[in-house]
C-alpha cells in the first residue's frame, strides 16, 4: 500500500533527520516507490542528495573538531564526531578499491578507514596506532558504503594509551571489527604538537 505523497516526504524528512546515511537506492525500497520517486521527493522538500549532504557535515566536522589529522589525511568521510568518545565515516568503496579477479575490496582499505577514524577520534594533536586488532568478517565489493562507527572505550584507557573500537558495517551488516590501542601525547601542552 502506497503512502500518500505528502506523507512520505513528511516521513522521508523525519527518517533522514535519523539517519542522514541512506541512499535514494535504500529510502526508495523503504517506501516502496520508484528512485525517481525519492529524487523528486527530495528536490520538493529541499532535501540535497546524499553525497552533497555528507560533504557539507564533513567539511564542518573535519575543521571544527577534528585535531590529530588533516581533512586530507582521513580515509572516509567523517560525519559525526564527539572527541573522545565516538565518531562516524563513510567510505564509498570504488572499482579502484578492489581487485580486478575478485571484485572484492583490497583490506588495507577497510583499515585505513578505521584506522584514520580511531585517530580522529582523539581530542589531541599527536594521536598514534600503537596495537591493533583486526577482524575482516565478510567481503566489501564496489559499489558498497562502509559505515565505520568508533567508540573510546575509557574503562580500559590510561593517560597514555587510549583504545577506540571500530565497527564497520555495509547495510547493517558487520564487515569488519579493529580494537586500536592509541597513544597520545598528553604531558605539559600535549594537544599542542602536531602529527
Amino acid at each position: 500500500m502506497r503512502i500518500p505523497k505528502k506523507d512520505r516526504q513528511q516521513q522521508l524528512g523525519q527518517l533522514l533527520e535519523e539517519n542522514p546515511f541512506l541512499t535514494d537506492e535504500e529510502l526508495a525500497k523503504h517506501f516502496n516507490v520508484s528512485v525517481q520517486t525519492i529524487r523528486l521527493d527530495r528536490l520538493e522538500c529541499g532535501i540535497p542528495e546524499l553525497r552533497e549532504r555528507l560533504k557539507s557535515v564533513a567539511s564542518k566536522t573535519i575543521e571544527a573538531e577534528v585535531k590529530s589529522l588533516q581533512s586530507d589525511e582521513v580515509i572516509g568521510e567523517i560525519v559525526d564526531i564527539e572527541l573522545d568518545e565516538r565518531a562516524i565515516s563513510i567510505f564509498d568503496v570504488t572499482e579502484d578499491h578492489v581487485f580486478q579477479r575478485n571484485g572484492i575490496a583490497r583490506g588495507h582499505h577497510l583499515f585505513a578507514q578505521a584506522n584514520s577514524l580511531a585517530v580522529a577520534v582523539l581530542d589531541d594533536d599527536l594521536a598514534l596506532t600503537v596495537t591493533s586488532t583486526l577482524h575482516f568478517v565478510k567481503p566489501v565489493r564496489a559499489g558498497d558504503r562502509v559505515i565505520a562507527r568508533a567508540t573510546v572505550n575509557k574503562d580500559r584507557s590510561t593517560d597514555k594509551r587510549t583504545y577506540v573500537e571500530v565497527i564497520s558495517t555495509v547495510e547493517n551488516e558487520k564487515v569488519f571489527s579493529g580494537d586500536f590501542q592509541m597513544y597520545r601525547n598528553t604531558e605539559g601542552q600535549g594537544r599542542r604538537s602536531r602529527k
